[in-house]
């Protein structure tokens, strides 16, 4: 995982039974992109992020969070 920024992208996922491929057609991106995000091999941009916490109805630090 990044070592600056965490993500709680798995467990709203399981939350809310929703697949990376879900996610991603839901919001635009390919489930790669969910899937290295979700891992943290890959730094969202800003919009990605907003996306994913507008998708589960959280504020964008509910989601993400620095270390």
């Amino acid at each position: 995982m990044n070592e600056e920024l965490d993500n709680h992208i798995h467990k709203f996922r399981l939350q809310h039974k929703v697949s990376q491929q879900e996610l991603a057609d839901a919001i635009g991106v390919s489930r790669k992109t969910i899937s290295t995000v979700e891992t943290g091999r890959f730094t969202p941009s800003v919009v990605i992020a907003l996306k994913i916490a507008k998708y589960f109805d959280v504020p964008v630090e509910h989601m993400f969070e620095l270390r």
